[in-house]
C-alpha cells in the first residue's frame, strides 16, 4: 500500500495531463493538470495521484487526510486477518521410554490442534551419535502415533548433534 511519503498531491503532480475522477467516482476525462487542480480547489479538496504508472496518470479529487486515514485503516484490517503461526518444540532422546513417548505425542497433538507447528527434536549425546537410525525410528513412531492428525512439513534431518522434523496441523480437504 502507499504511504504519505510517496503519494503526489496538488502541485507535486508532474505530468502535464491527467485522467481525472471526481469525488463521486465519476470520470471527468483527460484534463491538463492545471485545470484538474483548479477543479479540486473550487471544491475545497485535493488532487491526489492514485495511479502514477498509468498513461496518463490517474488522479482523484478527494480529501487527502481522509484518503490517508482510509489507507491506514485498510492496512490495519489486513494485519488483523493475518494469522501468526507459532512453532513449538518438543525435545527427547533416542532412548525414550514408550510411556514418555506417548506423553510427548499427546502434547504434540494438542499443539497441532491449536494450529501451531511443532519441531520435534531428538538430541544425541556421546556415543548415541553413532546410532542415528534410533533417532529416525523415534520420529517415525511419532508420525505413526499421530496418524492423519498431522502434516509432515520437513522430513528428519541432522543438524549438529540433533535430528529434527517439522510437523504442521493436518490439511483439511476442501470439496467444492
Amino acid at each position: 500500500m502507499s504511504t504519505k511519503k510517496n503519494i503526489r498531491i496538488n502541485e507535486m503532480i508532474q505530468s502535464k495531463t491527467v485522467r481525472v475522477i471526481d469525488e463521486n467516482g465519476e470520470q471527468k476525462g483527460i484534463l491538463p493538470t492545471v485545470e484538474a487542480l483548479r477543479l479540486a480547489q473550487e471544491k475545497g479538496l485535493d488532487l491526489v495521484e492514485v495511479s502514477p504508472t498509468a498513461d496518463p496518470p490517474v488522479c482523484k479529487i478527494l480529501d487527502f487526510g481522509k484518503y490517508c486515514f482510509e489507507q491506514e485503516k485498510k492496512l490495519r484490517e489486513a494485519k488483523k486477518k493475518q494469522k501468526q503461526i507459532k512453532i513449538k518444540e518438543i525435545r527427547m532422546q533416542p532412548k525414550i521410554d514408550e510411556h514418555d513417548l506417548a506423553f510427548k505425542v499427546k502434547h504434540i497433538g494438542e499443539f497441532l490442534s491449536e494450529g501451531c507447528k511443532v519441531k520435534v527434536t531428538v538430541r544425541f549425546r556421546g556415543r548415541e551419535l553413532a546410532h542415528k537410525e534410533l533417532g529416525e525410528d523415534v520420529l517415525n513412531r511419532i508420525l505413526n502415533m499421530l496418524g492423519p492428525n498431522c502434516n509432515q512439513e520437513s522430513s528428519a534431518r541432522m543438524e549438529g548433534k540433533t535430528m529434527f522434523m517439522l510437523l504442521g496441523p493436518a490439511l483439511k480437504n476442501k470439496k467444492g
